[in-house]
């Protein structure tokens, strides 16, 4: 009868996806709308989410489970991080379709939720608000993750 005064209540999911950095500024109901947008994918241990050097075409946001992203080297393998439940990675492609510089791959058997590009634009167009609040939460990271990066470099140049 009142239906505009129901609260919107949410599922365990949701939940997860409000707990990440990039979804953490939705509405419960835009969380629902981006919620409809992600792909569920399910890796088991050790399975390659993608290789360094594919066309990127997706972010990719741990459920459960964990991801290891490494880089090859001439000789050996350089573990990038380890991404856990809450955290996501691959953000890149949702701006571009360059290659991947680095390889992800379950650590453990793992549920993915993927946000393709294609779907990001999509929602630009077609929810301006969304996709501002999901473009500022990514520049932010990437903003973060390039002073981290700098503040490294400046590290090892004063050595």
């Amino acid at each position: 009868m009142f239906g505009f005064l129901k609260t919107h209540t949410m599922s365990p999911r949701l939940h997860r996806l409000k707990e990440s950095a990039l979804f953490s500024s939705l509405t419960p109901l835009e969380l629902k709308i981006v919620d409809g947008l992600l792909h569920e994918r399910r890796y088991l241990t050790d399975e390659i989410v993608f290789d360094e050097g594919e066309e990127g075409q997706a972010l990719y946001l741990v459920m459960s489970g964990r991801v290891i992203i490494s880089r090859a080297h001439a000789d050996s393998v350089e573990v990038v991080a380890e991404i856990t439940p809450g955290s996501f990675f691959g953000d890149l492609a949702l701006l571009d379709n360059a290659p991947r510089n680095a390889q992800a791959r379950a650590l453990d058997n793992c549920e993915l939720a993927v946000f393709f590009r294609a779907d990001f634009m999509g929602l630009m167009e077609t929810d301006a608000r969304i996709g501002y609040k999901i473009a500022l939460a990514l520049a932010r990271h990437i903003g973060f993750r390039l002073r981290e990066w700098m503040a490294g470099r400046s590290q090892v140049e004063a050595l």
